[in-house]
């Protein structure tokens, strides 16, 4: 039969008030991990360290690195580069890219009317081996390479960048005019090099002694620093 509606349902529950309620939420057993605490984490790293200053490799491997981190190389400089602004850069027009950075380089420094020495390392290798040297490195070299008073600025882009934001003049400030790179060198016509006056470009010269000897006045083509536009 069905029960009277009056009659109250039996139930295994009971509840006295709200506040039993949330006890027994609570007391339920929490299925997330508390998160350490932060005098347990520095407890944890502190015992890392200590186990790592410990370890024996470890320890000797610091000792053998320390007298190298504590006597640096000192770094190789830029011959003839003070007072001075020093660009190593390609006349070459075998890469366009290349070639339009030098050339882009080589006018935004010249509107400046500074001491200005152009190395171009496609007319002799010896610029090629200074960059080199000061890189440390000898693949991977991009040009051109901008050297102000023997302190490294950078490359294309980041000439440009000083110079659009004002910054490349307070770089070269204080260094002397150069007049002689306003207007086009009438001895070498612009191009830096002449030919050599000991062997006049044949790379051999003769002495009574000996016969046919290299020249040593020269580079490797049988070209000199042009003596007038050439700092």
């Amino acid at each position: 039969m069905w029960q009277p509606w009056n009659k109250p349902r039996s139930s295994s529950f009971s509840c006295s008030s709200f506040k039993d309620i949330q006890t027994l939420i609570l007391d339920e057993p929490s299925t997330t991990k508390p998160k350490p605490s932060i005098f347990h984490r520095v407890t944890l790293a502190n015992k890392l360290l200590r186990a790592w200053s410990n370890h024996p490799k470890l320890t000797a491997r610091a000792s053998e690195e320390s007298p190298r981190a504590a006597q640096p190389q000192p770094l190789p400089s830029i011959p003839r580069a003070e007072q001075r602004v020093v660009v190593y850069f390609t006349s070459l027009r075998v890469v366009r890219g290349t070639f339009e950075d030098c050339k882009t380089v080589r006018s935004i420094l010249r509107g400046f009317r500074v001491a200005l020495d152009e190395r171009d390392v496609s007319m002799d290798s010896g610029f090629l081996a200074e960059l080199r040297r000061v890189a440390g490195r000898k693949t991977g070299l991009t040009l051109p390479r901008v050297f102000v008073n023997g302190r490294y600025v950078g490359g294309a882009e980041e000439v440009r960048w000083l110079h659009e934001n004002g910054e490349l003049k307070k770089l070269l400030e204080g260094l002397p005019a150069a007049d002689s790179h306003l207007r086009a060198c009438h001895v070498c016509d612009d191009h830096r090099f002449m030919l050599c006056g000991e062997c006049s470009g044949a790379r051999k010269v003769y002495a009574e002694k000996g016969g046919f000897k290299t020249c040593t006045a020269c580079n490797e083509s049988g070209l000199i620093r042009c003596i007038s536009c050439s700092c």
